[in-house]
């Protein structure tokens, strides 16, 4: 069941790239966590100003193409903890971003767009 529209989906996505950037110092998160939260996330803000969908600045890459990279991030989230030995906050910090981002995926619909008020 999809029903997170284009534009709401979008407007997560900037939420998401400043949370990905300013939780792990908030956290206290240090060398290879804070490095690949804090580069998600601006990574994130990059790719979302530039995919075509409304809360864009150049609509370049495709939306289909940007939810193919949110889940191959969400899935590199959930193995992160596994590969780099995260553990305690760290851990479930990125397994839950990675399951929360993949979900996410699944639930939007390309198709959509909320109305605005």
């Amino acid at each position: 069941m999809k029903f997170v529209p284009a534009n709401v989906h979008g407007v997560i996505d900037y939420a998401a790239a400043v949370g990905l950037i300013a939780l792990p110092f908030i956290l206290g998160f240090s060398g290879v966590a804070l490095f690949l939260s804090a580069g998600a996330g601006a990574a994130l803000f990059l790719y979302s100003l530039v995919t075509d969908y409304s809360t864009s600045v150049q609509k370049v890459l495709p939306f289909s193409a940007h939810l193919l990279i949110d889940f191959v991030a969400g899935v590199a989230f959930i193995a992160a903890p596994f590969l780099f030995g995260f553990q305690g906050l760290e851990r479930l910090y990125f397994l839950i971003m990675g399951v929360v981002v993949c979900a996410l995926v699944l639930v939007t619909d390309t198709a959509i767009e909320a109305e605005e008020a």
